[in-house]
């Protein structure tokens, strides 16, 4: 292939963030992160050192502006893995320019939805506590009929998930930037972190049913880790809480969310890392769309669960509904509904929806009523109880504050700094997707010609030892007589396992060695407590499965950090197909 073909021009947009000079805008952006970032720090050391008396918390309004603050964050962790997996299942190719960046996405706002339950704590530093691990007290095991240990295993899944599938996507990228790298220090990191990939068939292979199987196992968990976020208020008895459309509710209010602050973080790096050619008007207009499905799902949530209020019997539960609407937070009510509800939909003029400015402004005004939903679900069920003598205001403390701006800070300084050392266009899908024409250079090929090329060897005779490719090419592994690859049936087993594990533990814990009577729930057989129990044992089959797959592809690939990638061109992983066989008569032993 020439050096001025498609294929390398891609390798080149999609690592020019990283091989340049970081512009004056980023630095900026930079500074202004990580003094939000430091504030935020030192607010959590106050925490940590003076105890969670430093919020704005009482005794009516036990939870206010951190569960909020840990509720949004899930919510904006959600469109990374929505992308990646569910949109890849139904074949979605506008998925593969955003991808990449809305699964870093995923990760950064899950780390940060970690700090807020961890702070509330109180003594962050017995974490550990929640974990079924042996411990000094004998058999004091955790409580899995809990909603907040659900929320433990589902968010710590979900993270590792997201780290593995991401990291996985990411090993081709990285072995392109690793093989394009001058300077010694950069080769060095991009070849540990791209465990040696060198692009050969077989690993294409394992690699695309590795992708696509964790796509499979992800989807499930994408839906169940916002479900299990809304047990925590659905499984309570507090009226404005207990109701069962939470868990669409809330999955629908985090994609709603979650695309709006992924809408937003691209355009910025579309305009600032000159990606216009990747992320297109016709992306944005595609995103808007489906955050215009997802807040109108959010609206009739609303008006669903305003008219069973309404229709019940329960006083309690009408009274919380029209305390909101017209009590003292009427303000946060009404801003939630402006911005999730009636601006949104504004989203169904067609030029509105392909409009940049626009869609900035409408993210944000997402972004902002998102956050508020979640205050007034939580606070004004929570600040008039059932004795007028418990009403009390919730008003935030200059900590509270803090804390919520500190992880914004954190959030977008890792953010910007993924900008500047990871690619944020899956780079190997753009080239799968390439359709050559007429006007490309003399001598450019494609996957099919590749394939034809290796047909017509094998056909003669040749005996191919190995190809190299950039990207997978479809057809390649049939035409080299590639045995399908088994990990399908192996993440069947991982995942049985995972259910087994699961099942015996909740068993072992919570009815063998350690019987526990909460509020009734009946404990002295594994069937009676399963409802309970079924998020920890789906939970546990997710993670081994997904994680025991992705061991399995590193080894049989032979895949690992400090190895030494073994493809016998660099450009094989930028834009050059590499045949390598044994024997060809007048004819080189590599042919690009």
């Amino acid at each position: 292939m020439t050096k001025h073909n498609p294929y390398h021009t891609i390798s080149s947009e999609v690592a020019r963030p990283i091989e340049g000079r970081a512009n004056g805008q980023w630095w900026l952006a930079f500074a202004l992160a990580s003094v939000a970032a430091l504030w935020g720090f030192w607010c959590m050391w106050l925490t940590v050192r003076d105890g969670i008396g430093v919020w704005g918390l009482n005794k009516t309004v036990g939870w206010a502006w951190d569960i909020t603050n840990f509720v949004w964050w899930i919510g904006i962790g959600h469109a990374g893995t929505f992308i990646s997996a569910i949109l890849l299942l139904f074949r979605q190719q506008w998925r593969v320019a955003i991808n990449r960046s809305a699964e870093a996405m995923t990760i950064f706002a899950v780390i940060q939805a970690g700090i807020f339950p961890i702070l509330h704590m109180g003594r962050p530093w017995l974490l550990h506590f929640t974990l079924p691990i042996p411990n000094q007290y004998g058999s004091l095991w955790d409580n899995f009929n809990s909603p907040l240990l659900w929320d433990v295993f589902a968010i710590a899944t979900y993270f590792s998930v997201s780290l593995v599938f991401w990291w996985v996507g990411l090993l081709p990228d990285f072995a392109m930037l690793r093989d394009r790298a001058i300077r010694p220090f950069q080769k060095k990191i991009y070849s540990l972190l791209s465990f040696g990939w060198s692009g050969r068939a077989k690993d294409w292979q394992r690699f695309e049913q590795t992708t696509l199987l964790l796509a499979g196992i992800a989807t499930p968990l994408v839906l169940s880790v916002h479900t299990i976020v809304s047990f925590d208020f659905a499984t309570s008895v507090v009226p404005g809480w207990h109701a069962t459309i939470f868990p669409p509710y809330f999955v629908a209010g985090a994609i709603f969310s979650g695309f709006a602050m992924v809408s937003l973080l691209l355009i910025i790096l579309r305009k600032v890392c000159h990606l216009q050619a990747y992320i297109t008007r016709q992306h944005i207009a595609l995103m808007n769309t489906v955050m215009l499905i997802a807040g109108s799902l959010v609206a009739v949530a609303y008006l669903t669960e305003m008219y069973t209020a309404w229709r019940s019997d329960n006083e309690a539960e009408k009274f919380v509904f029209l305390n909101r609407a017209t009590g003292p937070y009427a303000w946060a009510f009404g801003l939630m509904l402006l911005c999730n509800v009636l601006l949104p939909q504004l989203l169904w003029v067609k030029r509105l929806r392909h409009s940049i400015a626009f869609t900035v402004f409408v993210s944000i005004v997402i972004c902002v009523g998102m956050w508020f939903e979640r205050f007034v679900i939580i606070v004004t069920s929570l600040h008039r109880d059932y004795l007028p003598s418990s009403w009390t205001m919730f008003s935030p403390t200059y900590v509270d504050v803090g804390v919520f701006v500190g992880t914004i800070g954190f959030f977008l300084v890792l953010f910007l700094l993924y900008a500047r050392t990871f690619p944020m266009i899956a780079q190997a899908e753009i080239k799968q997707n390439v359709i050559l024409d007429s006007k490309q250079p003399e001598g450019t090929r494609t996957g099919e010609e590749l394939v034809a090329k290796v047909k017509a060897l094998r056909a003669q005779g040749v005996a191919i030892k190995e190809v190299y490719t950039p990207f997978a090419v479809h057809g390649l592994s049939e035409a080299l007589g590639l045995k399908p690859s088994r990990l399908g049936k192996a993440t069947f087993v991982y995942g049985l396992l995972g259910f087994l594990f699961g099942a015996w533990l909740v068993y072992y814990t919570m009815i063998a060695d350690w019987p526990q009577n909460f509020g009734g729930k009946p404990n002295a057989t594994l069937w009676q407590g399963l409802p309970a129990f079924v998020p920890i044992i789906f939970e546990l089959t997710v993670y081994f499965a997904a994680h025991l797959l992705v061991l399995s592809f590193l080894f049989r690939s032979r895949l690992y950090p400090t190895k030494k990638a073994e493809n016998p061109k660099p450009e094989s992983t930028d834009d050059t197909f590499v045949i390598a066989y044994e024997s060809a008569p007048q004819e080189d032993k590599n042919e690009k």
